[in-house]
Protein backbone atom coordinates (compact mmCIF):
# COMPACT_ATOMS: atom_id res chain seq x y z
CA UNK A 1 0.00 0.00 0.00
CA UNK A 2 1.40 3.20 -1.32
CA UNK A 3 1.01 6.37 0.53
CA UNK A 4 2.99 8.49 -1.55
CA UNK A 5 1.91 11.92 -0.59
CA UNK A 6 2.00 11.14 3.81
CA UNK A 7 5.61 12.40 3.86
CA UNK A 8 4.87 15.58 2.54
CA UNK A 9 1.24 16.34 3.94
CA UNK A 10 0.72 19.51 6.44
CA UNK A 11 2.03 19.04 9.72
CA UNK A 12 -0.70 17.71 12.40
CA UNK A 13 -0.98 18.96 15.64
CA UNK A 14 0.27 15.66 17.16
CA UNK A 15 3.31 15.32 15.21
CA UNK A 16 6.48 16.37 16.57
CA UNK A 17 10.27 15.34 15.62
CA UNK A 18 9.83 11.78 17.39
CA UNK A 19 6.47 10.80 16.17
CA UNK A 20 3.91 11.40 13.76
CA UNK A 21 -0.05 11.35 13.49
CA UNK A 22 -0.70 9.07 10.91
CA UNK A 23 2.21 7.02 9.53
CA UNK A 24 4.16 9.29 7.39
CA UNK A 25 5.86 6.00 5.50
CA UNK A 26 5.76 6.68 1.98
CA UNK A 27 5.73 2.55 1.77
CA UNK A 28 4.48 1.76 5.23
CA UNK A 29 4.81 -2.14 3.61
CA UNK A 30 8.27 -2.16 4.11
CA UNK A 31 8.58 -0.38 7.11
CA UNK A 32 10.37 -3.03 9.54
CA UNK A 33 7.97 -1.61 12.23
CA UNK A 34 4.60 -2.23 10.05
CA UNK A 35 1.90 -3.34 12.65
CA UNK A 36 3.43 -3.44 15.90
CA UNK A 37 1.09 -3.23 18.37
CA UNK A 38 3.14 -0.60 20.90
CA UNK A 39 5.07 1.37 17.97
CA UNK A 40 2.84 1.72 14.46
CA UNK A 41 0.15 4.00 13.80
CA UNK A 42 -2.10 1.21 12.06
CA UNK A 43 -2.07 -0.72 15.32
CA UNK A 44 -2.03 1.62 17.81
CA UNK A 45 -5.41 2.92 19.05
CA UNK A 46 -4.23 6.62 19.08
CA UNK A 47 -3.44 6.30 15.73
CA UNK A 48 0.33 8.13 16.69
CA UNK A 49 3.44 6.22 14.65
CA UNK A 50 6.50 5.97 17.04
CA UNK A 51 8.65 5.17 14.41
CA UNK A 52 8.89 7.35 12.11
CA UNK A 53 11.19 7.66 9.23
CA UNK A 54 15.35 8.10 9.52
CA UNK A 55 14.57 11.63 7.53
CA UNK A 56 11.54 12.70 9.52
CA UNK A 57 13.17 15.38 11.91
CA UNK A 58 14.95 17.32 8.79
CA UNK A 59 11.24 16.41 7.13
CA UNK A 60 9.24 17.79 10.22
CA UNK A 61 11.44 21.11 10.51
CA UNK A 62 10.89 21.67 6.81
CA UNK A 63 7.23 21.65 7.38
CA UNK A 64 7.10 23.58 10.19
CA UNK A 65 9.00 25.92 8.59
CA UNK A 66 6.64 26.25 5.44
CA UNK A 67 3.72 26.28 7.71
CA UNK A 68 5.19 29.75 9.68
CA UNK A 69 5.20 30.72 6.23
CA UNK A 70 2.05 30.35 5.01
CA UNK A 71 0.48 31.91 8.08
CA UNK A 72 2.99 34.60 8.13
CA UNK A 73 1.36 35.12 3.90
CA UNK A 74 -2.05 34.52 5.76
CA UNK A 75 -1.88 37.73 8.69
CA UNK A 76 -0.55 40.15 5.70
CA UNK A 77 -3.22 39.29 3.54
CA UNK A 78 -5.93 40.62 6.47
Amino acid sequence: MRNVNAYHAPLHPLDTEKQTFGCRHTNPDICAKHHMRKVCAYARADKKCLAPPVSWPKQFQKLKLEEGTTKKHSQEKL
